[in-house]
């Protein structure tokens, strides 16, 4: 009943809630249809915080398949590394990041597919999606398949792969937006931290989108560029870290901030 609000906000424009539906079901048609991938698949995800990154990260859960997202800045070698460890069979790719996923590719046979997203070619993620209009059916997932496979930051030594469930994107929609970050459907999300980091895709995408709200996502974030989106969004929210707000304090009386809340 709410599928003409506004979900996310991008730097080509709105996606409603009805639009956003309607691609990710595109893109899961892509990955089953086209691609071949079967529940259980791992599927590396590429590219810097965008609308598309967002749909991509939604139809590999709801073709019950797995999603592993990458930072936008590893380089070959951290790739092969989360490739090898995830056995990563296909991944979806910003164009403009393939040098060092092809690199990673040719030094992991693992990797059979990658499909580019901000590609003009027939090959390309876009043009895939605009010949599937019909709606997906989610895949009947238990509560404890995984879903998602976030690697921790490699700060003790190589990155580890852990595993969330169904259940835990669930637990934590159900928990923190609400009691925490008291969300509602008024709110407008921004945030510097990317969705391949699990604060990321919780302040950035599943929490504002669980109860109704919108969020907006908009790549290479600076301290002023996150204050001109406030004004420019009516956000309500920021998600960041300490720093970024120091580094935003003194450039705030330039901007409207009149509708920031958190």
């Amino acid at each position: 009943g709410h599928g003409d609000h506004p979900a996310i906000y991008g730097a080509d424009g709105m996606l409603t809630y009805k639009q956003l539906q309607e691609k990710i079901d595109q893109v899961a048609h892509v990955l089953t249809h086209d691609m071949g991938l079967v529940p259980g698949n791992r599927v590396l995800l590429r590219g810097a915080n965008t609308p598309m990154m967002a749909i991509c990260w939604f139809a590999i859960a709801r073709a019950g398949l797995i999603i592993v997202a990458t930072m936008p800045l590893l380089r070959e070698k951290e790739l092969v590394d989360i490739i090898d460890k995830a056995q990563i069979s296909a991944a979806i790719c910003d164009k403009r990041l393939e040098a060092e996923l092809v690199s990673a590719q040719q030094r992991s046979p693992l990797l059979k597919q990658i499909v580019y997203f901000n590609d003009p070619s027939p090959a390309g993620l876009e043009a895939r999606m605009s010949v599937q209009n019909t709606p997906f059916p989610p895949v009947d997932t238990a509560t404890d398949d995984t879903v998602l496979i976030a690697f921790t930051s490699g700060s003790t030594g190589k990155p580890k792969a852990t595993m969330h469930f169904h259940r835990d994107i669930m637990a934590v929609c159900a928990c923190f937006p609400i009691s925490t970050a008291r969300l509602t459907a008024d709110d407008i999300s921004i945030g510097t931290p990317p969705l391949a980091f699990t604060f990321g895709v919780g302040g950035l995408l599943l929490f504002p989108l669980c109860v109704g709200g919108a969020t907006v996502l908009l790549e290479k974030l600076t301290p002023e560029s996150v204050l001109q989106a406030v004004q420019q969004y009516h956000v309500t929210t920021i998600w960041a870290a300490p720093l970024t707000y120091r580094q935003m304090a003194g450039l705030a009386p330039r901007f409207d901030l009149s509708t920031l809340k958190h």
